[in-house]
């Protein structure tokens, strides 16, 4: 398997977690905000994969988006949903060509 389809499935299921009401928004706040940077850097090292692998970039660049503006309650939850969706979409219908 390919290190960004592998990068897809693990930052696409994190922002799943991330997009459970409640849960999500606790887990961002118990940790001080420091999930979503942590989501940055793991979106950013997914995008440096995806570019050198040729694997689609738009749920990594969605990803980095959406780690700067989640901190807006209603806003973040959006975004980590379809972030979420277009991570896992892209993983699953990527080829593991090596």
């Amino acid at each position: 398997m390919k290190i960004s389809v592998a990068l897809l499935w693990f930052t696409g299921l994190a922002e799943a977690f991330l997009a459970i009401p409640l849960i999500g928004g606790g887990f961002v706040i118990s940790t001080g905000y420091s999930a979503l940077g942590i989501m940055f850097v793991l979106h950013a090292i997914t995008l440096f994969f995806c570019f050198r692998e040729f694997s689609p970039k738009a749920g990594s660049i969605l990803g980095i988006i959406t780690s700067t503006i989640a901190w807006i309650p209603g806003v973040g939850w959006v975004f980590h949903l379809i972030t979420a969706v277009v991570l896992l979409l892209s993983a699953t219908f990527t080829r593991n060509r090596v």
